[in-house]
């Protein structure tokens, strides 16, 4: 289940100097961008929960980002 709109990731496509994107370049970068969300979210959440907490806080999720693109 897709959870991006295609027209933002078209704009980043365009404002990263492309112009013109087609409709199955910008499904691929939904598809990319979700499974790295997806990832990043699940570290997020086993650092909350290895502080003791319920809440996902911005610094877990940045900590995740930072630990994922290593």
């Amino acid at each position: 289940m897709t959870e991006i709109p295609l027209a933002p990731l078209d704009r980043i496509v365009r404002r990263a100097g492309a112009e013109r994107v087609s409709i199955s370049a910008a499904k691929a970068l939904r598809e990319a961008l979700e499974d790295i969300g997806r990832d990043i979210s699940q570290r997020a959440i086993e650092l909350s929960k290895h502080a003791g907490r319920k809440t996902v806080i911005a610094e877990d999720v940045k900590l995740a980002y930072n630990q994922w693109k290593r």
